[in-house]
């Protein structure tokens, strides 16, 4: 056994982790190292490790990533000063001045943060997507079937940068490259961190990332240091931030969705417009027939265009 330090609201404590991916033996064609047991009790409940052979992938050299950044849409590549507060919001960061390019060259001095979008557009790393997701899904399929819109993220980030705090719409697991970085994450349960509320504007605004960090919930997170070779699931809608160490990073974000994430997308919905008519609703996942039904009401009012949320996209 081996043991992760991580941070709670009381003290630090060692969170027991069973070797990555101890029940199973690496073939040559295994992109991961999941642990099953790990898996069945905190997928989509609680962040937690897994291993994989990606680092030192030829598909992550800056070289081959410059590649990739030419060919994908001008929309696919941002990027800002790296060197931004926890609560600057994500994308908010100043810009360089630097180009694309420039960026990518001077990462290990320029002090920037940058993120390839949706790179399965892409055949090669499309493939590798694929791979990853494959061994994901022989795990999550029993638990959360139905696994569909796969996409993946490249950060590429300078020395001590960060990522502010933010929420993702998507199951996720992030596959560190190369480099390290502390991700400080919360349980998406936590509503002393994040409420119902929160998540209704989260669901249905166009600003997708207001969320308001608040230094006083710090000691709730789980800390979790990332080094080359391991990854961390990331539940849908855990609130985050990142912090690189001293040196590059590169990491790789697999995500998907299924149709229970975004059914509660569309209860999120229903109840944010309930709440703007001044109702009280019942909490997501409280009652489930009740979610059932504004889950079909919803359907039927996007139909209609009289509810203003859709499956969410990642800014």
């Amino acid at each position: 056994m081996s043991r992760v330090e991580v941070m709670t609201s009381s003290s630090s404590i060692a969170m027991i982790q069973p070797q990555v991916g101890a029940d199973s033996s690496p073939s040559a064609t295994e992109r991961l190292k999941i642990n099953a047991d790990d898996f069945r009790a905190g997928f989509n409940r609680q962040p937690f490790l897994i291993g994989h052979h990606l680092a030192g992938h030829p598909l992550f050299e800056l070289p081959r990533l410059l590649e990739l950044a030419r060919r994908l849409p001008e929309a696919c590549v941002a990027y800002n000063a790296g060197n931004v507060a926890v609560a600057e919001g994500l994308y908010k960061g100043p810009r360089t001045g630097l180009s694309v390019e420039e960026t990518i060259r001077r990462i290990e001095d320029c002090q920037s943060w940058m993120v390839l979008k949706h790179v399965e557009m892409d055949g090669e790393y499309n493939a590798l997507l694929d791979q990853c997701l494959d061994e994901v899904q022989m795990h999550s399929e029993p638990l959360a079937p139905g696994m569909h819109k796969r996409e993946g993220f490249i950060f590429i980030s300078s020395p001590a940068s960060v990522t502010p705090y933010h929420l993702d719409p998507e199951y996720n697991f992030l596959l560190q490259i190369r480099g390290s970085k502390a991700v400080h994450i919360w349980s998406p349960e936590d509503r002393t961190v994040l409420t119902d509320e929160d998540l209704e504007d989260f669901y249905t605004s166009e600003a997708q990332n207001n969320l308001r960090f608040k230094p006083e919930h710090e000691p709730r997170a789980f800390v979790f240091e990332l080094t080359p070779g391991r990854g961390l699931h990331f539940p849908v809608t855990a609130p985050h931030w990142v912090e690189n160490s001293s040196g590059v990073s590169v990491s790789f974000s697999i995500t998907f969705r299924t149709p229970a994430s975004e059914r509660r997308a569309v209860v999120y919905g229903v109840n944010a417009a309930l709440r703007r008519r001044g109702w009280k609703p019942k909490p997501v996942g409280r009652f489930a027939m009740l979610d059932a039904m504004k889950y079909h009401a919803g359907r039927l009012a996007r139909r209609f265009k009289l509810l203003n949320n859709s499956p969410t996209a990642r800014p």
